[in-house]
């Protein structure tokens, strides 16, 4: 029997490159709702008591710079830092804004129908759980989106905005067999116990919504193992758009092409066509093709089809991986696949982008999620291959 542990981490929305990740595709939002057709690259710095904005935007929907700080600071009320004393507060912090057109070269390339740069992006479902998501990461997200929301609930007064998950499960022969280590850490208030906390995220946290034939009395609880964690979010670390791009993905499982999400509109395929590759993956999975399946594509920049397309099924396909990779290009074919094809396909010219800058980009149940679905996998299970 093969056995072997693996590890994935998620974060909360008040950690700092989150924050980060939220203010830029709050950006992205706005100028979205009022110009579908924005081109946006938007980064954001934060740190104590202070944010910057810089990056390109070519919108009609584009604001002077009150009109973006008022976007950030909305942005910063929501995920709740609204609390005195913690040095970063929507309503304080100072806002620099240094945001310009986008480049003329890049925008040639752009307004034929190409892509936005040259990059490589990977999309992967595995049958692990519900979620077609390996199980680390979507156990992970599971305990830090419920945290947040016994946070936002007001469950208890002492919880705040930055926290982190990470979740070891013990695999068995490739199936997940139990879960080994939980850890939890989370900024507090410096009125509670440790002992309260901890009781606390293993009761109303971590319990709830890990499958219970996965604990057992050997399963290790870590909460808060540096024994305090009341200094946080962006004054005890600084965040940058971009840092938590495998928490974004699959937590390490799947291979990641390297290029991050957040603030950047569909037409960059850094973000759309990983989108889709995860669209094309989860297909193959829900159709029971295989058990496991990532999915490459691969542009240049200007250039409108992909480069390439691989299917690679880590050797649980149920039919020959070369017919897999035929019923794929039946399905999904080439048009689909260019950056105007995927934003059509996907429906991605909505303001949809910041919700997905907390919690991870996949694995969630919700409908804006066009990549989430799996209406392709019927076709998938009886694509001819002639």
């Amino acid at each position: 029997m093969s056995e072997f542990l693996f590890t994935s981490e998620s974060v909360s929305m008040g950690h700092p490159d989150k924050v980060s990740d939220q203010v830029s595709d709050g950006i992205l939002d706005a100028l979205i709702a009022v110009d579908p057709t924005s081109r946006v690259a938007c980064e954001t710095l934060c740190t104590t008591d202070y944010v910057q904005l810089s990056g390109e935007i070519t919108s009609g929907g584009a604001r002077d710079d009150d009109g973006y700080r008022d976007i950030v600071r909305n942005v910063l009320r929501d995920i709740g830092y609204t609390i005195d004393g913690i040095d970063f507060h929507a309503d304080t912090c100072t806002i620099d804004v240094k945001l310009h057109s986008q480049s003329a070269d890049i925008a040639l390339g752009v307004d034929t129908g190409g892509a936005g740069d040259q990059g490589l992006m990977f999309g992967y479902a595995s049958n692990q759980t519900e979620e077609l998501m390996p199980m680390p990461i979507a156990l992970a997200h599971r305990i830090i989106n419920r945290l947040t929301d016994v946070r936002q609930q007001g469950a208890v007064d002492w919880l705040r905005p930055d926290s982190k998950s990470q979740v070891t499960v013990e695999y068995a022969d490739g199936a997940p067999r139990r879960v080994s280590t939980v850890v939890v850490s989370t900024q507090h208030a410096d009125s509670v116990t440790q002992s309260e906390i901890a009781e606390f995220i293993r009761r109303e946290v971590v319990i709830p919504v890990v499958p219970e034939e996965f604990l057992d009395d050997e399963t290790i609880y870590h909460v808060n193992p540096t024994g305090s964690f009341v200094v946080g979010g962006p004054h005890g670390d600084t965040g940058l758009t971009g840092r938590k791009i495998i928490v974004d993905t699959y937590g390490g499982w799947g291979r990641h092409g390297g290029g991050a999400f957040s603030g950047k509109d569909p037409t960059k395929v850094d973000r759309s066509a990983a989108y889709m590759a995860r669209y094309i993956a989860k297909n193959v999975v829900a159709a029971g093709l295989a058990g496991e399946c990532e999915i490459q594509l691969a542009y240049a920049i200007g250039v409108a089809e992909p480069v390439n397309i691989t299917v690679d099924c880590h050797g649980t396909a149920t039919i020959p991986e070369t017919e897999i990779q035929q019923r794929v290009l039946a399905t999904f074919p080439a048009e689909e696949l260019t950056p105007a094809g995927i934003i059509a396909t996907l429906d991605l010219k909505r303001p949809i982008y910041r919700k997905t800058a907390a919690g991870g980009h996949f694995g969630r149940n919700d409908p804006d999620f066009t990549w989430e679905r799996t209406d392709r996998a019927q076709a998938l299970g009886q694509a001819s291959t002639e």
